[in-house]
C-alpha cells in the first residue's frame, strides 16, 4: 500500500516547487555598511528586519542569506501559524508556570499582529484562522486531552472538548476517540509564500537583501561587528542573528541546539467526492496525542500535508542534504495515513521531503546575547516558530536596545535551557528518550524511569 501510494512522489518540498517563487537576489560583493544587520531569511530574520524598519523607518538594514529566503525550515514546514510562544500550553506551564497567563496573552497577541501584517501589506499566503484540532486515537490520549481542555478553559482560551461522534463530524477518521478544538489559537498558511511575502515587503521597506552568501565568521571591529561572507563583508553597528539549526556562527549554541530531522509527505487534490468522505468543513490544522505524533493540514487546492512521528536525530548532528529524504520514515506515515483515512486509499502522494528544526532541552525559543551585546540570537522553536518567530524577532530588537523592556524582564527570555552533554553521551541520551517515548505510546502512555527522571529534572519530553 505504501509503496504504491508513494511510487510517484518528487522529492522536494511542495510549497517551494510553486509558481511564484521570487528571483534571487544578487550575492553580496565588496564591502557594505548597516545599522542592523541580519544573518538568516528564514522567518525570523525576515521577521527582524520588517519590524526594525517599522520601529525606525530610517534604520539601515540589511539580510544576509546563506542560500535563498525560506529555502531551510521556514520553506518545508505543515504551514501551522499558532499563537503559543511555549510550544503548548503543558509545555509552558512545566516551565514557565508563573508567566503562562502572560505568555498566553503575548502568543494570541502577537498572532493577531501576524494576521494584521498579512492584511496591511497584502502579502497573499492563504492564511486562515481555523484553529487546531487536537484529536486522541488511545484511550490515554483522551484522558490527557480532557485535562487540557480543562486547564486551558480555566485560562479563558477559546477551547471545545469534543466526544468521539463530535470529532468525526468534524473529520471522519476510525482512529478518533475525542478531541478539543483550539477554536482561534491557529491560523493554517502557505508557509513558502508567507517567506516570500515577507522578503517583498522588506525590499518595499528598504531592506537590503543578499542571496546565497554563507556569513563564514563574524569578527570585532571598531563601533561594531563584521560578517565575513567569501566575496564580501558588512560591518555594522548591531547584528541578529536568525539561522535556527544552522548556528554554527556563534560556539555557545552549540550547548543548547540539535537538529533534529522532520519528516513530511503531500497527497494529490483530493477529488470532491473525497473531500466529502471525510468531511473537514472548518479545515483545522490536526494534530494528534501520541508522543510521536502526526500534524495534518487541508491547502487550498485541497491537498492533505501529512507530517510528524519520525523526529530523527542524527549522530554527530551533521546537517546534510541527502539526510532530507529518508525512505524508511516515508513508508511509515504512508502506513499510518491509510490507517486513519481508510476511504482515501486510492489516494497518491506527490511530493515527500524532510529538513532540520532546531531543538533545544525545553522545547521552545530561547535567547540571548553576545559580543558584549553587540549581536542578539533567537533559537530553539522546535517546530513552532511560523508564529512565534514574529515573537523572537521582537525579542532581539529589545535585547539590542540594551534597555529594560517588558519582553527582556521575563523569564523565558533572561534563562536559558540546560546544555546537551557533549557527544557521544548527546546521541545516546536522544536516542534513549526516542526509544522511551515510542515505548510509552505503546504502553498507555506509561512513562517509564527514564522519562519519569527527565520529568523531574525539567527536561520532560512529549513530542
Amino acid at each position: 500500500m505504501a509503496n504504491r501510494s508513494l511510487a510517484d512522489a518528487v522529492p522536494e518540498p511542495y510549497w517551494l516547487g510553486q509558481a511564484g517563487a521570487p528571483d534571487a537576489a544578487e550575492p553580496l560583493h565588496g564591502v557594505e555598511s548597516a545599522d542592523l544587520a541580519v544573518v538568516g531569511a528564514g522567518y525570523s530574520g525576515l521577521w527582524t528586519a520588517l519590524l526594525a524598519k517599522e520601529r525606525d523607518p530610517g534604520r539601515d538594514v540589511v539580510i544576509v542569506e546563506a542560500g535563498t529566503a525560506g529555502w531551510a525550515a521556514s520553506g518545508r514546514n505543515g504551514g501551522f501559524c499558532a499563537a503559543s510562544l511555549t510550544h503548548g500550553l503543558d509545555n509552558g506551564l512545566s516551565r514557565f508556570p508563573g508567566e503562562m497567563d502572560t505568555l498566553e496573552r503575548l502568543g494570541r497577541g502577537n498572532l493577531d499582529e501576524i494576521e494584521d501584517t498579512i492584511r496591511r501589506y497584502g502579502i497573499e499566503c492563504d492564511f486562515a484562522r481555523t484553529g487546531e484540532l487536537l484529536v486522541a486515537t488511545a484511550e490515554w490520549q483522551l484522558r490527557e486531552l480532557t485535562a487540557y481542555h480543562g486547564e486551558a478553559e480555566s485560562r479563558g482560551l477559546d477551547v471545545r472538548l469534543l466526544d468521539r461522534e463530535q470529532t468525526r463530524a468534524e473529520i471522519g477518521s476510525p482512529t478518533y476517540l475525542g478531541g478539543v478544538w483550539d477554536r482561534t489559537g491557529c491560523a493554517m498558511i502557505d508557509p513558502a509564500r508567507l517567506v516570500w511575502g515577507l522578503r517583498r515587503v522588506c525590499l518595499e521597506l528598504g531592506v537590503r537583501i543578499y542571496e546565497n552568501s554563507p556569513v563564514e565568521r563574524i569578527t570585532t571591529v571598531p563601533g561594531g561587528l563584521r560578517l565575513h561572507t567569501w566575496r564580501g563583508i558588512v560591518d555594522a553597528a548591531h547584528v541578529a542573528l536568525a539561522t535556527g539549526a544552522h548556528g554554527g556562527l556563534l560556539r555557545r549554541l552549540h550547548h543548547y541546539v540539535v537538529p533534529i530531522y522532520d519528516y513530511a509527505l503531500m497527497t494529490e487534490p483530493l477529488t470532491a467526492g473525497q473531500l466529502a468522505a471525510i468531511g473537514w468543513r472548518h479545515r483545522q490544522g490536526v494534530g494528534d496525542g501520541g508522543n510521536q505524533f502526526h500534524y495534518y493540514r487541508l491547502t487550498a487546492d485541497n491537498r492533505i500535508l501529512w507530517g510528524g512521528y519520525d523526529a530523527i536525530y542524527y549522530s554527530g548532528g551533521r546537517i546534510s542534504p541527502e539526510r532530507d529524504q529518508r525512505e524508511a520514515t516515508f513508508a511509515v506515515l504512508a502506513d499510518h495515513f491509510a490507517e486513519t483515512f481508510p476511504q482515501l486509499a486510492d489516494v497518491r502522494f506527490t511530493h515527500k521531503w524532510g529538513g532540520v528544526i532546531d531543538t533545544c532541552s525545553r522545547f521552545s525559543s530561547f535567547f540571548g546575547t553576545a559580543y558584549r551585546g553587540r549581536l542578539a540570537y533567537a533559537a530553539g522553536y522546535t517546530g513552532l516558530g511560523v508564529g512565534a518567530t514574529r515573537f523572537g524577532a521582537n525579542v532581539m530588537l529589545d535585547l539590542l536596545t540594551d534597555r529594560p523592556t517588558a519582553l527582556t524582564a521575563l523569564k523565558m527570555v533572561r534563562r536559558k535551557p540546560i546544555p546537551f552533554p557533549p557527544e557521544p553521551v548527546r546521541s545516546g541520551v536522544i536516542e534513549l528518550t526516542r526509544w522511551s517515548i515510542a515505548r510509552a505510546d505503546r504502553h498507555e502512555g506509561r512513562r517509564n524511569v527514564w522519562l519519569r527522571a527527565l520529568d523531574k529534572a525539567g527536561l520532560g519530553f512529549d513530542s
